[in-house]
């Protein structure tokens, strides 16, 4: 029988911190979340291993990233309380739920329509009320913007869409693909104009999994 409780902590001290991970705030979401209800069920013994989850049916494509991959992209988008954040790649809604505890309201997106009703009962069942999956296209939204944008997945380039809903002084967190592997990298958008800061290498399945990186459905 896994103690999950010490697992989680064993993952904040030996992953998170140990990876460079100093923001106390998604220390602290992340210390406190069940990342086991995020797992499939087969896999919940490994719940807090180093490792990504393949999730939905065989062949899906869809995933939940490594806690410390995951944790270091989140830390790059220092999140503020009142910011409105879309969550791209939201699977069973596990960073959907951090974000919930350092944002003021959270949107996830998922292609995966099963996928996106666990999100929701998941958080439902945690008792969080500012953060909902959703699926369809980025560009739903109309006339709204966010804060913050993080994308769950690696990207050939990022789509015009997602600048559009983007905030002006808001920002955008990636891994863009370099050869095998990808960049993380953080687009700020000011006055019309999107520059680019890279931070560090990483690699995560790609965002879209099979689909072309044009059609950014979800």
């Amino acid at each position: 029988m896994v103690d999950f409780d010490r697992a989680r902590q064993v993952m904040v001290d030996g992953q998170l911190r140990a990876g460079g991970v100093t923001d106390e705030r998604l220390l602290a979401q992340m210390s406190r979340l069940p990342r086991e209800l995020f797992v499939p069920e087969p896999r919940r013994n490994l719940a807090y291993f180093d490792d990504l989850h393949w999730l939905g049916e065989p062949g899906s494509r869809r995933f939940m990233p490594a806690p410390a991959t995951l944790a270091k992209l989140l830390k790059l988008a220092e999140v503020a309380a009142g910011d409105a954040v879309l969550d791209l790649g939201a699977g069973t809604g596990y960073a959907t739920a951090i974000l919930a505890g350092l944002a003021a309201t959270v949107v996830g997106l998922e292609q995966d329509a099963a996928l996106a009703a666990s999100a929701n009962a998941n958080l439902a069942t945690l008792g969080i009320a500012n953060a909902s999956v959703v699926t369809g296209t980025v560009d739903q939204f109309g006339p709204a913007r966010f804060d913050v944008i993080i994308a769950q997945g690696m990207l050939d380039s990022i789509p015009a869409a997602f600048f559009d809903v983007l905030k002006d002084g808001g920002s955008l967190v990636a891994l863009v693909r370099t050869g095998p592997v990808g960049l993380a990298t953080v687009f700020s958008k000011s006055g019309g104009h999107v520059a680019a800061r890279r931070e560090f290498n990483a690699w995560l399945p790609p965002l879209f999994g099979a689909l072309r990186h044009e059609e950014f459905i979800f």
